[in-house]
């Protein structure tokens, strides 16, 4: 089947990719498609790394919206059609009035997870806020759901199926910088796009608090390139646009901030 050990060499989530590489292969068995829970953005970016070497594999996330955090992947033989319709999805509406209890993305979550659901079967929560939320999960879990989350925080709420065009997305929030940099190094590209010294950057990223493309970095002298996403626990991400080079040998990078 599948070259196991050779796909996971230095992956950091093994026991989670693995899992992957066992749906793979019971997708080129069975010539049906086959779908993952929900991954979070680290592991579904080793999953793709892993299955852009593999011709005999074709992959689709979908995670119910263009900007999902948290999606699913549809896996299945190279010569299968996989569209986007066949990563089974569903959204719920959790309704209730929040004026005088405001509740977060954590009390949502918190609120779900003590029905016994585990995380790998939930989406994204998108918070409504005084009004409640709206939340992507598994097909199977909406039934469940509906009868057991009844409470969040200390508002009585009432969770409803809707459709996936239903969701109140709010288009995210963006600031476009440019900064001209002696060199690429992720320490010195982040501290102008995140607004931070140097040498708190290069603490962040020595703590692990900072990853490119979802995967941790810890050495300040990283080279980013073009098209590069850097995240920093709590302060959002940074996205590396068009690189230039000046006449006196520096480098003008184009940043867009995402809050």
């Amino acid at each position: 089947m599948l070259p196991r050990e050779e796909l996971l060499k230095g992956v950091e989530h093994r026991e989670e990719v693995a899992r992957v590489i066992d749906l793979a292969e019971q997708a080129i068995r069975t010539w049906e498609v086959v779908l993952t829970d929900f991954l979070s953005p680290p592991l579904l970016a080793e999953a793709r790394e892993i299955f852009t070497q593999l011709t005999e594999i074709k992959i689709l996330a979908w995670g119910g919206y263009p900007q999902a955090e948290r999606q699913r992947l549809g896996i299945s033989r190279a010569e299968i059609g996989l569209e986007q319709t066949q990563i089974a999805l569903a959204a719920l509406d959790i309704a209730g009035n929040f004026l005088f209890d405001p509740a977060t993305h954590r009390d949502f979550l918190g609120a779900i997870l003590g029905t016994g659901i585990v995380r790998d079967k939930i989406g994204d929560i998108i918070v409504l806020g005084e009004r409640g939320a709206q939340v992507i999960v598994v097909p199977e879990m909406v039934d469940f759901l509906q009868t057991s989350l009844t409470q969040v925080r200390s508002v009585t709420v009432k969770t409803q199926p809707i459709e996936l065009s239903e969701l109140k997305v709010r288009p995210p929030q963006k600031k476009e910088m440019t900064t001209v940099e002696a060199s690429l190094r992720l320490d010195a590209i982040a501290s102008a796009g995140f607004g931070i010294s140097r040498s708190k950057m290069a603490d962040a990223i020595s703590a692990g608090d900072v990853r490119v493309n979802w995967k941790e970095i810890t050495q300040a002298s990283h080279s980013v390139k073009p098209g590069d996403l850097i995240s920093v626990s709590g302060k959002g991400r940074l996205e590396v646009g068009e690189v230039a080079v000046t006449k006196k040998q520096r480098y003008r990078i184009h940043l867009v901030r995402y809050k």
